[in-house]
């Protein structure tokens, strides 16, 4: 897992994370980014989130008005996140279709 850290983006002076995380294979990071994001978040209390998949990569950026929005929103994502792979775990890796 590769976390580019907190920095704030001087043009908007919100604060930024990202978080790369790797999977086995692209069709388990595709499956870990449809758990991840069922449903569209409406934009609540300064922070968005955006998730997607490049080869077997799950990237997630998040920006915010105050880090401790930030942090909560991080926490909660890793949770779910530790959840999504022990699922996948205690499974085995996907049946090809």
């Amino acid at each position: 897992m590769a976390a580019t850290g907190e920095d704030t983006n001087h043009e908007t002076d919100k604060l930024e994370f990202s978080l790369d995380v790797p999977f086995p294979s692209s069709r388990e990071a595709a499956i870990a980014l449809r758990s991840l994001s069922p449903d569209r978040e409406p934009r609540k209390g300064g922070i968005s989130k955006q998730l997607s998949v490049s080869g077997r990569t799950l990237s997630v950026r998040w920006s915010a008005d105050e880090a401790r929005i930030l942090r909560v929103s991080v926490n909660s994502f890793l949770d779910h996140l530790a959840l999504v792979v022990e699922t996948m775990d205690m499974f085995g890796p996907p049946v090809s279709q």
